[in-house]
């Protein structure tokens, strides 16, 4: 005889949990993605322009359609219709670093493909960032960099590309002592100080602490269990967390709300503030997640990261 299915109520909220969703809480990109997926591209033709030049928001739509196992075949679609589209070409190039980053594609005709929707529209940061994505895993440490670069000059504050680099940098020296002297921290340091009163960027060197502990966790130089590790108990990561919360409290309004990234940060801020201690704290974060909780950092160093974040969520609002 088979086991009794579990109780409606907890089944569903398993459910919701896990289902990350990439595009966050950017209801438009949802609805274009869906239709997307059933052919119809001038859903995302008309989104892509409306987007405009809001850097930030643009690279984060087309890399969550470029993640689509669909995308490929109706961009091209586009492509052929439209063949002067800079939008079909560069969603396109995103297909394609999805696809190398699956190992589907090869990755020098990725990068020439990225480097030709790159000099259509030589202002515009996105198809640098589809070439960082591709390199922060497959890449050189300096064309990283350089890549890196090449997003900042063309848009300073670009949030994604700082959180790429700040993962990349977190890899120098895995299992070197002196942690707290690592140059990911004063990069981060400095990024965040360069960056205008409100920027989201002012969460970096709590991303650079947490990006740190995926490193050296994964080398066996702190616990696996991040709430166990005392990574998270130094007199510099009080600091950086505290500021990074402070910041938030202040600066939480409705326009900050709607960066596209958003749920970034508060996921990286809740995680730390959890491995802190601070459940109440770590609760108010929580609540205003909501349903948007995503992968990383839950899933550090090798974890599950739906049964992390839906631990961590339990306890620290059990707490509260």
């Amino acid at each position: 005889m088979s086991p009794p299915p579990p109780p409606l109520g907890r089944s569903r909220r398993k459910t919701a949990v896990q289902a990350f969703d990439a595009a966050l809480d950017d209801s438009e990109l949802v609805a274009a993605r869906s239709a997307l997926a059933q052919g119809r591209w001038t859903e995302v033709r008309e989104l892509l322009a409306a987007t405009g030049d809001d850097w930030d928001r643009r690279g984060h739509r087309f890399d969550v359609l470029g993640q689509e196992p669909a995308t490929s075949a109706w961009a091209r679609d586009w492509r052929l219709v439209e063949p002067e589209s800079h939008d079909a070409e560069l969603l396109l190039a995103f297909a394609a670093v999805h696809k190398a980053l699956r190992g589907k594609a090869r990755s020098d005709k990725v990068r020439a493909q990225c480097r030709e929707a790159a000099t259509r529209v030589p202002a515009d940061p996105t198809p640098w960032l589809a070439l960082l994505v591709l390199e922060r895993s497959l890449g050189r440490e300096e064309d990283v960099v350089r890549l890196f670069d090449e997003v900042r000059h063309r848009h300073p504050e670009h949030h994604h590309a700082h959180h790429l680099m700040i993962a990349r940098l977190a890899e120098r020296r895995p299992g070197a002592g002196q942690d707290p002297l690592h140059e990911v921290y004063d990069f981060a340091s400095w990024a965040a100080e360069q960056a205008p009163p409100g920027s989201p960027l002012a969460v970096l060197p709590v991303i650079a602490h947490t990006e740190r502990y995926r490193v050296l966790a994964g080398a066996g130089l702190e616990s696996t269990d991040p709430a166990a590790s005392r990574h998270w108990a130094g007199r510099r990561a009080h600091g950086v967390i505290k500021a990074a919360f402070d910041w938030w409290l202040e600066w939480e309004t409705p326009a900050r709300a709607s960066h596209p990234r958003c749920h970034v940060d508060l996921n990286f801020l809740a995680h730390a503030k959890f491995c802190e201690g601070r459940a109440a704290e770590a609760a108010a974060l929580f609540h205003r997640i909501g349903r948007h909780a995503t992968p990383a950092p839950w899933s550090y160093p090798d974890r599950e990261p739906h049964e992390a974040f839906t631990a961590a969520r339990a306890t620290a609002l059990g707490s509260a």
